[in-house]
């Protein structure tokens, strides 16, 4: 993970079925995948490749599926979550991935519970491969859509994350959509979780604010070139495009990136 920073790798989200020949195609540095359904329950397969994936020096960036929510007040929502997140974690070391990231999730009952319920997470979650907290788009009582609940959740995080090497995946869709200052939003980002782990550069489709969570490829969207620009640069790399489009236009995403990181 420190040569990943130091390195400032560049890389795209990409379909599971062959990641590294996909990686090759599009001169990625590193590269993030599902290893299951991202909105189904279903425990992660086992791979045929897993030991070549072990084996590659690419860094792999494993993102649990979309659905889980350990904040839920529902206890088969909040069970399963915990389960497929561990599922999760577990096909990750098999991988060799460098850091599984994972959305915190909303509580209905209001932020605090949500919060407590994530405690009760980590006290019972196991993981070789670090953790990645992402910050959120939108929903209501979410606890990390706004930079002022991350910080609690933090808090909590680190004071209850045991031997879990926690860390902290930026999105810049979903700060926008959450409708916080862009302007400063690494700076304010960094006081509170420290260090950014994995930048995902991505554009918007809608307005700021709208808690819209649809991504444009990176100049294309509403967020305004200029302005990722400085958020990539800022943030600095390993970063991740999780763009829409074809091999061409994720090539241009990512040639985006690097001359932001070179400015």
């Amino acid at each position: 993970m420190a040569a990943a920073k130091r390195n400032g790798l560049v890389g795209a989200h990409v379909a599971p079925e062959n990641p590294l020949a996909e990686a090759e195609a599009l001169s990625a540095d590193c590269v993030q995948l599902f290893l299951s359904d991202p909105q189904g329950w279903k425990k992660p397969d086992d791979r045929d490749d897993a030991e070549e994936l072990r084996a590659s020096d690419m860094p792999l960036y494993v993102h649990a599926p979309y659905l889980i929510n350990v904040c839920s007040p529902k206890n088969n929502v909040r069970y399963g979550s915990r389960k497929i997140l561990q599922q999760t974690c577990d096909a990750a070391v098999t991988v060799g991935a460098t850091a599984v990231i994972v959305h915190p999730g909303y509580a209905e009952d209001g932020v605090e519970a949500g919060f407590g319920r994530w405690g009760r997470t980590l006290e019972m979650l196991e993981t070789e491969v670090p953790l990645y907290l992402e910050n959120t788009a939108g929903g209501d009582n979410a606890v990390a859509r706004r930079f002022d609940a991350l910080a609690r959740l933090w808090d909590l995080v680190m004071g209850e994350r045991g031997d879990i090497e926690i860390g902290f995946c930026f999105d810049t869709c979903h700060a926008h959509a959450a409708g916080e200052e862009l302007g400063d939003a690494v700076e304010r980002v960094r006081a509170i979780v420290g260090s950014i782990d994995l930048l995902h550069a991505n554009d918007s489709r809608d307005p700021p604010g709208t808690g819209a969570d649809r991504h444009a490829n990176l100049g294309k969207g509403t967020m305004g070139a200029d302005v990722l620009r400085e958020l990539i640069h800022a943030a600095g790399g390993p970063v991740v495009c999780e763009t829409p489009g074809g091999e061409d236009d994720m090539r241009a995403d990512l040639e985006f990136v690097r001359e932001a990181l070179a400015q």
